[in-house]
């Protein structure tokens, strides 16, 4: 698995070169910035960490960027991706369960009766996620999570979900790994559901995506070879403190970089924040409900108020989107 609790009851109620210079070939490389303080923040801190010489030079091993996924490099609303991948799973999957067509919670969502679903509590949706999680092979998962890439839609945009990508960020991973850093990203979300997809999409590999995890058990398949199989038990919630906790486990130095979006993103800023040096750590507030969706305080999904006043006390940078970004999607650009 999986998505976390927490995130389940919200829903209720160019490659790293390791070179130790500036790029300075292309003039601007974040196209899709509005020139302003956030952008300059940017480029400024970039200079600053990667020019020899400088008081605030940073070796590239050490130049880590840690990124959330839901909200800060690709779309959340109306709900989550993956429970919408859950949700289409259960669909596929119901004409081998017809016991599903009189039991809940997936009676209710085969006969999309939303107020039904929403009764289940969170145990309905956690049964969800376990019996679309569960009990299949690895390799089996990221075969169904890509074939889903292929063919799913956005509701809102009609589009796929892989397109749901901020273009401005994109850009700004490029241009960080192109001035040295290794860029990783630490969600909430399940690790092997952002696996298949994400290096194609973003360019970071499977071996820098930290994520929540279920248990998976080695054992011997039926034709004898060894696999791997995903057990509906829960290993690791990789969401609010446990980023931290995970960027230790899985990546081993702490970042200079790190952008989220909301308080589940707040202890990651805080951690990384606090280290010795030059420190960058920046939110993405949602604020264009014309181009994408406006939502901050009283959000259930993507919840950005406890960070978003941290970020004010402690003069992080905060992206608002309606003003600082000239596009959102690829698809914008022409």
């Amino acid at each position: 698995m999986m998505l976390s609790r927490r995130n389940v009851g919200f829903l209720l109620g160019i490659l790293a070169c390791g070179w130790s210079g500036v790029i300075h070939a292309q003039s601007d490389p974040l196209p899709s910035w509005n020139d302003g303080a956030v952008k300059k923040s940017i480029t400024d801190f970039v200079a600053r960490v990667t020019t020899q010489g400088s008081a605030e030079f940073v070796p590239p091993p050490e130049r880590i960027a840690t990124f959330d996924n839901d909200g800060t490099l690709w779309c959340e609303q109306p709900f989550y991706f993956q429970l919408a991948f859950a949700f289409d799973r259960i669909k596929a999957m119901a004409p081998d369960h017809p016991e599903w067509k009189t039991k809940q919670p997936f009676k209710a969502l085969l006969d999309k009766d939303m107020k039904a679903l929403a009764a289940s509590g969170e145990k309905g949706l956690l049964d969800i996620v376990a019996v679309t999680h569960t009990g299949m092979t690895t390799d089996e998962f990221a075969g169904a999570v890509t074939d889903w890439t292929k063919t799913a839609r956005h509701p809102r945009f009609k589009r796929p979900y892989t397109e749901m990508v901020y273009q401005p960020m994109l850009e700004l991973l490029a241009y960080l790994r192109a001035n040295g850093f290794k860029t990783f990203v630490v969600s909430g979300g399940g690790v092997e559901f952002m696996r298949p997809w994400m290096e194609k999409v973003y360019g970071i590999p499977p071996e820098q995506v930290v994520g929540s995890s279920g248990v998976v058990k080695f054992q011997t398949g039926t034709d004898g070879k060894p696999i791997l199989m995903k057990l509906a038990k829960i290993e690791f919630i990789d969401d609010g403190p446990g980023k931290p906790v995970g960027i230790n486990r899985f990546i081993g130095r702490r970042p200079i970089f790190a952008f989220g979006n909301s308080d589940g993103d707040l202890q990651m800023l805080q951690w990384i924040a606090a280290g010795n040096g030059a420190r960058f750590a920046g939110l993405v507030h949602h604020t264009d409900a014309d181009r994408e969706y406006a939502y901050d305080r009283q959000s259930r999904i993507g919840k950005l108020d406890k960070a978003l006043d941290e970020a004010g006390s402690r003069g992080w940078t905060v992206v608002d989107m309606k003003r600082d970004w000239k596009t959102v999607f690829p698809a914008e650009i022409k």
